[in-house]
């Protein structure tokens, strides 16, 4: 029997992207289900012209994606599709990327998770757009997680209850974590997959997209770092060491003794050691995302040591 797949697109001020997201989607799955987050554009009235089905998230509760990608779910339940292709509503899917993924399914029969190369539309509009390109070509074969872009299977998602609605960031890696915790498995293949409009034009926005990998791989590695796979701890040492620790450990023995400034020569040696793979550019802004992705850590502890949780760290 033929398989059915249904689409779960997540948005908020899309526009123009979201309209070219949705038409990428027509004749490739059975039902869109578009879940608007609180947009004050014409992205509602302009999914439901694209033929979607729209769900408006309770303004009185706090926004996630893992929230909007939970309420796609729900809608779909009643009539459940074999697989759902989720997508963020700025990306544009490939023509042939289902049934490139399908046969994936069909190669792995263990296989929950499957996703390809997610590209960036205009990767030479800034180095920012540029380094968001890389960031998604990961290495093809069995990984552990995916990103927003993906397309699993219906019933195990929903076996083990979807996301987790309350992660601002980094809720694809827990959730396919959780999934292959109960012997599923992940695949990134090779095959085209996604044109995503990052729109990285100035450093405050890519500064505020590295604090919210910190405050990601904190808040990963406090829920699941002490279990077998470590999730996220090495990211967050790296955070705090380089972000956090470094700087202060530089003040205090600079203060103490003129010597003590020598060790802020660990981040030009660090940068010259980046560089000779990927340039200087690259290098530069890796070593300095360094500062962010602390900060971002940092804030999760204190936030959670306060009781306190954060709000959606946006940067578009």
């Amino acid at each position: 029997m033929p398989v059915t797949v249904d689409a779960v697109v997540i948005g908020r001020n899309e526009g123009a992207r979201l309209v070219a997201c949705l038409a990428s989607l027509q004749g490739q799955v059975r039902r869109i289900i578009y879940v608007d987050s609180g947009s004050t554009d014409q992205s509602v009235a302009a999914a439901r012209d694209a033929g979607a089905e729209v769900v408006a998230l309770d303004l009185d509760q706090p926004f996630t994606a893992a929230r909007a990608r939970n309420a796609g779910l729900r809608v779909l339940a009643p009539t459940p599709p074999d697989y759902v292709q989720f997508l963020d509503g700025d990306c544009v899917l490939d023509a042939g990327w289902i049934d490139a993924a399908l046969r994936a399914f069909a190669d792995h029969a263990d296989a929950v998770v499957v996703c390809g190369r997610r590209r960036e539309r205009f990767p030479e509009a800034s180095l920012y757009n540029r380094m968001a390109d890389r960031e998604w070509n990961t290495p093809v074969g069995q990984a552990k997680a995916c990103g927003g872009d993906a397309l699993m299977r219906f019933a195990p998602v929903m076996e083990v209850g979807g996301y987790r609605e309350d992660l601002i960031a980094g809720e694809e890696p827990e959730l396919c974590l959780r999934l292959r915790s109960l012997g599923g498995t992940v695949w990134r293949i090779d095959a085209e997959m996604t044109l995503h409009d990052a729109a990285l034009f100035r450093f405050g926005q890519w500064w505020r997209r590295m604090v919210r990998s910190g405050h990601a791989f904190a808040e990963g590695a406090d829920l699941h770092g002490r279990g077998p796979e470590r999730h996220w701890v090495a990211e967050t040492r790296r955070a705090l060491l380089w972000g956090v620790a470094g700087p202060v450990g530089i003040i205090v023995a600079g203060l103490a003794h003129p010597l003590g400034w020598t060790l802020a020569l660990a981040y030009p040696a660090q940068m010259a050691r980046l560089a000779r793979r990927e340039g200087i550019a690259w290098a530069g802004l890796t070593v300095l995302g360094r500062f962010a992705e602390g900060w971002g850590a940092l804030g999760y502890h204190v936030r959670r040591l306060q009781g306190r949780k954060r709000g959606l760290i946006e940067y578009k």
